[in-house]
């Protein structure tokens, strides 16, 4: 299984929250249960390659 670090919050009646890795895409839902099943969609919808020019970031270590 993996795992991935995503922000949330609430925002009046919605629940609002994108990945760490992905912060260009945002997703709501009704509840904090239904946000993730959201973001469980919007994860697999980025890495599956089908949504073309997805911008990610990453770290790098530099000397």
């Amino acid at each position: 299984m993996t795992t991935a670090r995503y922000v949330y919050w609430r925002d009046g009646n919605q629940w609002l929250g994108y990945f760490e890795e992905f912060p260009d895409y945002l997703t709501q839902g009704e509840s904090l249960e239904d946000l993730q099943d959201h973001l469980k969609d919007l994860y697999r919808d980025l890495t599956s390659g089908e949504i073309p020019g997805v911008r990610r970031v990453a770290e790098l270590s530099v000397p």
